[in-house]
């Protein structure tokens, strides 16, 4: 998704399948440049996302620019993905996420 999408809501996420594995993607983008990526999937006998077998998702703190996404490692939430999050807690980080300062 390359339009800005201000989803706070673990409910707000817009999930279509992930193009490799099986599971779902969801990104979200916000007026400060930042955004999320939440996945929840498998990759045959390799695994798949941190928490899959429990349910649970994973989420990585993204930066927009030009409409495309990369992952970012240097924020104060993480810098690292984030594994294994309730629905909840995936609410709770896009609420930080939201509130950063504008990406540089």
């Amino acid at each position: 998704m390359a339009e800005a999408n201000s989803a706070l809501k673990f409910d707000d996420l817009d999930f279509g399948p992930r193009s490799v594995g099986s599971g779902v993607h969801a990104t979200t983008r916000y007026d400060n440049g930042y955004g999320a990526s939440v996945v929840q999937f498998t990759v045959g006998a390799f695994g798949g996302s941190y928490g899959v077998e429990h349910g649970l998702y994973e989420l990585a703190v993204i930066k927009w620019e030009k409409g495309k996404f990369s992952l970012t490692y240097e924020t104060p939430i993480t810098d690292d993905v984030l594994g294994g999050l309730s629905e909840q807690d995936v609410t709770d980080t896009l609420h930080k996420i939201a509130e950063l300062p504008e990406a540089p």
